[in-house]
C-alpha cells in the first residue's frame, strides 16, 4: 500500500490560513455596526492577503515536488548466503549489504558473481535463481551501471523476477567484470546521485575482495 505524502499538510496550510482569514474578516465586518475609513482599508488589505495565501496554496498543490510514494514490498525478510563461501567473503558481503539496507532506500538486494548468486538479503522473492536478461547482460558486458528509476514503466522489468514483484526502482551495479550488485527500492526515483556514487564505491570494494577470494570457489 502506498504511503501518504508527508508534506500534504504543509501544502494545504496557505489555503487553510487564507480561508480562515477571509472568514474572520467577514465575521468582523458583520459584527461591526459602523465601519471607519481606516478599518475599510484594513479589510481590503486583509482580503488581498487572504486571496494571495489561497492562490499560493493552490500553486503549491500543482508544482511543489512530492516525495516518492513508498510501498511495502511483497515477500519475506531474509538473509541467504551461498554455501561454502570463504569467511572473508561472508564478512564482506554481510557488511556491504547491511550498509546498503540501512543507509539507502534499498529494501532487497542480490549479489550475482561468476554466474552464481552469492547473497540475497532484505525482502526476498520466492524465486532465488538469477537468469540474466537483456539489462543485466548489458551491465555485465559494458561494466556500466543501469538505474531503472521507475521499474513498472520498463518492459524489461520481467527479468527481475528474483526481486519482490512490486519493486519500484532497481540499480544494477557491476562488480568488476564478473558480477553485479542488484538493488531493489521500495519507492520510484528515490536513489540520489550521492547514493549511486556510494553504491559504486561499495561494489568496487566487493570486486577487490571477490577477485582475491573466489578464484577457487565452485
Amino acid at each position: 500500500m502506498a504511503k501518504s505524502d508527508p508534506n500534504h499538510v504543509l501544502r494545504r496550510l496557505p489555503i487553510f490560513v487564507g480561508g480562515l482569514g477571509a472568514v474572520l474578516l467577514l465575521v468582523n465586518r458583520l459584527l461591526t455596526p459602523q465601519i471607519t475609513d481606516s478599518q475599510a482599508r484594513a479589510d481590503v488589505l486583509g482580503v488581498i492577503l487572504s486571496a494571495v495565501l489561497i492562490l499560493i496554496g493552490l500553486i503549491w498543490q500543482q508544482v511543489q515536488p512530492r516525495s516518492p510514494d513508498a510501498v511495502e514490498l511483497v515477500g519475506e525478510e531474509g538473509f541467504v548466503l551461498a554455501p561454502d563461501l570463504p569467511d572473508r567473503v561472508k564478512t564482506e558481503l554481510a557488511w556491504a549489504s547491511h550498509l546498503l539496507l540501512t543507509n539507502t532506500v534499498t529494501r532487497s538486494l542480490v549479489v550475482f558473481y561468476q554466474g552464481k548468486v552469492l547473497l540475497r538479503r532484505g525482502i526476498l522473492s520466492t524465486k532465488s535463481e538469477v537468469k540474466p536478461g537483456v539489462i543485466l547482460k548489458r551491465v555485465l558486458e559494458k561494466q556500466q551501471p543501469v538505474y531503472l528509476v521507475d521499474l513498472k514503466v520498463y518492459p524489461g522489468r520481467i527479468e527481475f523476477d528474483y526481486l519482490p514483484e512490486n519493486t519500484q526502482g532497481v540499480i544494477c551495479q557491476p562488480i568488476g567484470n564478473q558480477g553485479a550488485l542488484i538493488l531493489g527500492a521500495n519507492a520510484p526515483r528515490s536513489y540520489t546521485k550521492q547514493d549511486e556514487n556510494w553504491i559504486a564505491g561499495i561494489a568496487d570494494k566487493l570486486a577487490v575482495t571477490l577477485n582475491e577470494e573466489m578464484t577457487n570457489y565452485n
